[in-house]
């Protein structure tokens, strides 16, 4: 069982970028550019490594290697978009990993990538590059490359003795459990569950007990053995349930057009550990968007458009519109889960003012990005 925190620092330590292993910032799937950088180069080390697994590290500083982190990503749909996008495309996987010295919400992304074998290829168009795009690793640089290029082996080797100097030990494993408990979650409702004699699962969160049901909020939720970070939200409010096989979450979202605020079921993830030293994550979206009235929605758009107008032009906001601006996010969304599709633009733009002028309203706006990632890949 590998220790993903150990993989990144072997990762890290072994020279440079390479053909089987890439580090960013941040990635902004978010945006086309974004969406079409991080495709060009999950082809790219796919078609580099067509025998072993390659990476991308996201949340260190190219200059240094500073690990300075990025928001935690729980996008379990990315799969779809690289299956939408790549013609024989990896199998792919984004983890959270936490390190110690991080501030509470940040981890370092990894992205790990297995191929197929097959030479993978943009199958559509996207930004400035064309369907057909074929693209490989030439030293830390993603290129195109003719489509009839043989996929050679010449990783396997170092990417094998990476992993394995990356292997989980009883000690390591021991100290994270110790450590959750007391020390980064001490003023909350902490609690552990062993799956299999081998898996540890830790979760805290902030307790509360409405008809008999039981919900969390500030939930963070680990996977002990691989340092991978399941869930994070300081948000939204989570049920926890498991038996001797299973360990389950459903997530709840609060939305709502200004006061009258209801939780909505999101998704459900369910997570099967096997005696064969393995596990499976099932996601299911189980959301039902609240639908309103369309007169009422142009209003709401209207209103949050002319709030961001004030904002970008430097205009003081009076009482009634500092009231709205806490409620952007949620209007915004909700009019794109009505069919307003030009919601997801403007969310963007609010985006990008919301984070100089009010954190607040920042962290509520990538709470509902997240949410229509989860929608759009579903």
């Amino acid at each position: 069982m590998i220790n993903k925190r150990l993989l990144v620092k072997n990762l890290l330590a072994h020279n440079d970028e390479n053909s089987f292993y890439d580090k960013k910032r941040f990635i902004a799937i978010g945006e086309k550019e974004g969406k079409a950088k991080f495709l060009k180069h999950v082809c790219a080390l796919a078609n580099s490594n067509p025998k072993n697994n390659s990476f991308i590290v996201i949340g260190v500083q190219d200059e240094d290697n500073k690990i300075v982190g990025v928001d935690f990503f729980d996008d379990s749909k990315i799969q779809n978009l690289v299956n939408a996008y790549l013609e024989n495309p990896p199998l792919i996987s984004y983890e959270n990993i936490p390190f110690p010295h991080l501030p509470e919400g940040k981890v370092v992304g990894l992205v790990s990538i297995t191929s197929n074998g097959n030479v993978c290829a943009l199958r559509k168009n996207i930004w400035k590059y064309y369907g057909g795009m074929v693209f490989f690793r030439e030293g830390s640089i993603s290129m195109p490359k003719a489509f009839d290029i043989e996929l050679k082996d010449i990783n396997s080797q170092a990417v094998a003795n990476i992993e394995s100097h990356a292997r989980n030990n009883i000690e390591l494993t021991l100290d994270g459990v110790i450590d959750f408990l007391n020390n980064r979650h001490k003023d909350l409702e902490s609690d552990y569950k062993v799956f299999k004699e081998q898996f540890v699962v830790c979760w805290a969160g902030k307790k509360k007990i409405v008809k008999q049901e039981t919900y969390f909020s500030r939930v963070d939720i680990e996977l002990i053995n691989e340092q991978v970070k399941l869930f994070y939200s300081a948000l939204d409010e989570v049920t926890i349930s498991y038996d001797a096989h299973t360990f389950t979450t459903i997530e709840y979202v609060k939305l709502g057009l200004g006061k009258k605020q209801k939780y909505f079921p999101l998704e459900k993830v369910v997570i099967t550990f096997s005696e064969n030293g393995t596990y499976q994550i099932q996601s299911n979206l189980i959301f039902d968007p609240p639908q309103y009235d369309k007169k009422t929605l142009h209003h709401v758009l209207n209103s949050n458009n002319a709030i961001l107008q004030k904002i970008e032009n430097n205009i003081a906001l009076n009482a009634s519109e500092k009231l709205d601006l806490k409620y952007v996010a949620d209007t915004y969304l909700i009019c794109f889960l009505n069919g307003f599709e030009e919601a997801k633009q403007l969310m963007e733009r609010a985006r990008h003012l919301l984070k100089k002028y009010d954190s607040s309203s920042y962290q509520k706006l990538k709470v509902a990005q997240r949410i229509l990632r989860k929608v759009k890949y579903n």
